[in-house]
């Protein structure tokens, strides 16, 4: 049998199946789009929950009436798993990491290492970002039009909410063509930085090192012009920090932490896309002053390689969790379908919407696969239905979440840091533009949380305090931002239990 995630399940009873594991892929894409039709849901767990003895009393051999064809007929031992399913709480449980696709069945774009690219294919890279610079610009193909999508002029990226990884890879995919309609580099595809390593020496020289702004990204800003960034020469850390900034950030543990969440989450709340979303942020703020500023983050050339590292990893979780479809990526879900469907998958500044990028154009040279033991996928929360068992144990991480932070009155990109008897103990960088009231996102999403996850010994029987400071706020009154024009925000601490 055919299942969302391309693997065949033979059946066999299962005594204790959880939704991640067995039952979701019980379900056909041509199953869900069917009953969708119909009003009811069979592409994520709480639409399979909220109709599950419907669903058993229906596909129950032998008198089974759905699914209605014979190759979707279910057998005896796939329809005593459900039933097992339904008796024992209809758990959730963690996904199953599964086999990645067949390299003859990946697309034909590869992106590679940048460290790994031959001279000549690096030759050809430096000849099409130097060819896009040239331009002039006004060019729709020009670097500086390009880079102005994501800052200023345009502003249209979609930050902390569903929506970011899907506009991201599309943006990629622009700024990849426009490279190969540069003469002589029509096979050219952008290379990832491995952010796990230090930058590579390739990104410290020409064209890849810095850009100089051939004109004023602010002047044609909206809705009203921002000054600031003209003459600009984009700029970064030396290597050593840049490396000492990912560890005091965190942004490695956040990308780790990632890659083992079963659910695509929500950013603030929980997921996959809470603990990408913050390693993207601090690691903007770890690379430099020009990637710490949304305005003019994208005119650093780095920005292209750190976001193709960040596009390889998120494809790295959709493989491990089986939604590299849209039908699989769904199953991740829960409730939070609606960004999916229209009109909430629109992406600004682009026609492609958030549905069609699930499904990757490109395949990358190295996917970051880990093994179960090296990191075994979770579904840990700060609460689970009471008609479920939990559990936690002496050595389960400690959630504490800075809750309820406004940042439409933080002047630009900031720091929160967590302080356990007045001593830092961890610290988050929070990416957004100088003026985030014109913004049509930040606007949206303006109440925001970070999350921390510590080890219980770092704050038992200490002072928990919050400190936010803003890189770019002026030197005559100090980095440090009063929490009480922040929203007050508050300090929510729990210990994560998962299903027993």
């Amino acid at each position: 049998m055919t299942t969302t995630n391309t693997t065949t399940h033979v059946d066999q009873v299962v005594a204790t199946p959880t939704y991640l594991a067995d039952i979701r892929f019980f379900f056909r894409p041509q199953d869900v789009e069917h009953m969708a039709e119909l009003g009811i849901e069979l592409g994520t767990y709480d639409g399979v929950k909220e109709n599950a003895h419907s669903i058993y009393t229906l596909t129950a051999p032998p008198g089974a009436t759905m699914p209605p064809d014979e190759e979707g007929v279910w057998s005896a031992e796939r329809s005593q798993t459900f039933r097992n399913w339904i008796l024992t709480g209809f758990p959730l449980g963690t996904a199953t990491p599964v086999e990645p696709l067949p390299n003859g069945a990946r697309p034909t774009r590869l992106r590679k290492d940048i460290t790994t690219l031959s001279d000549a294919e690096f030759d050809r890279l430096k000849a099409a970002f130097t060819g896009l610079m040239d331009r002039d610009p006004t060019d729709p193909k020009s670097y500086f039009t390009l880079a102005g999508q994501h800052g200023l002029p345009k502003r249209w990226c979609m930050h902390h909410q569903d929506r970011f990884n899907p506009w991201h890879r599309q943006y990629l995919l622009d700024f990849e063509d426009a490279l190969r309609s540069v003469p002589g580099c029509e096979d050219v595809t952008i290379p990832y930085w491995d952010f796990a390593t230090d930058l590579p020496d390739r990104l410290q020289h020409p064209p890849l090192d810095e850009y100089v702004l051939p004109a004023d990204p602010g002047a044609s800003a909206t809705p009203q012009p921002v000054s600031g960034f003209f003459p600009y020469t984009t700029s970064r850390y030396s290597v050593a920090d840049i490396a000492q900034n990912m560890t005091d950030f965190e942004v490695l543990a956040d990308t780790a932490t990632s890659l083992t969440q079963s659910l695509w989450g929500a950013s603030n709340v929980n997921g996959y896309q809470d603990f990408s979303i913050q390693a993207h942020d601090s690691g903007h703020g770890s690379i430099g002053p020009t990637m710490g500023r949304q305005n003019v983050a994208a005119f650093d050339p780095v920005f292209w390689f750190f976001h193709c590292n960040l596009d390889r990893l998120w494809l790295s979780w959709q493989t491990r969790v089986g939604g590299t479809t849209v039908a699989g990526f769904r199953t991740t879900l829960g409730q939070n379908t609606g960004w999916l469907t229209p009109p909430s998958n629109v992406m600004l500044g682009t026609s492609v919407t958030a549905d069609q990028t699930i499904e990757s154009k490109v395949s990358y040279d190295r996917l970051d696969l880990p093994s179960p033991v090296e990191g075994a996928m979770e579904n840990l929360s700060g609460s689970i239905d009471a008609a479920r068992s939990f559990a936690f144990r002496s050595d389960s991480p400690v959630s504490v979440r800075v809750k309820g932070i406004d940042r439409l009155n933080i002047p630009g990109s900031f720091v929160v840091s967590l302080l356990a008897g007045g001593e830092p103990v961890a610290k988050r960088y929070f990416f957004q533009p100088d003026d985030p009231r014109n913004c049509e996102t930040c606007v949206q999403y303006g109440i925001v949380n970070l999350d921390f996850r510590l080890r219980q010994e770092q704050i038992l029987d200490r002072k928990l305090t919050v400190r936010i400071d803003v890189p770019g706020q002026s030197e005559e009154i100090g980095t440090a931002f009063p929490l009480s024009q922040a929203g007050n925000p508050t300090i929510n601490a729990r210990l994560l239990v998962g299903e027993a």
